[in-house]
């Protein structure tokens, strides 16, 4: 079974984020509130994907500075990490730092959004 890190997501966020994804996926969701706990983790832990929030819950940290923070780390720049975020912009910030383009949150029972995750993800049976 694959992992895939959710960081920054309120509860609700979580719950649907991990709900679509499990429903579609073999995967484990794990979540991390904030910066330095998702890092660490990524450091112990093998991750299939990392979803990052565009603002942390927690302390409304921007998730744009993780995504950075991850791909100039040699140990970590191979694991994929997507923004989640519903502005092109802020999507095109997260491509040019290294991840692959995420998705919005309204976007999260799209066709397009499943196929995303598709390339990194075993689909369930």
């Amino acid at each position: 079974m694959q992992r895939v890190l959710d960081v920054g997501n309120c509860d609700l966020d979580h719950g649907n984020i991990a709900r679509f994804l499990t429903c579609h996926f073999d995967v484990e969701v794990v979540r991390a509130r904030r910066a330095d706990e998702a890092l660490a983790r990524l450091r112990e832990e093998p991750f299939a994907l990392v979803l990052v929030n565009r603002l942390l819950d927690e302390d409304g940290s921007e998730g744009l500075k993780i995504i950075q923070q991850v791909k100039a780390d040699p140990a970590l720049a191979a694991v994929p990490c997507m923004l989640i975020s519903n502005y092109p912009e802020y999507q095109q910030a997260a491509v040019a730092a290294g991840a692959e383009y995420g998705f919005g949150k309204k976007e999260l029972d799209m066709p397009q959004t499943r196929a995303r995750l598709a390339r990194f993800l075993q689909e369930t049976a």
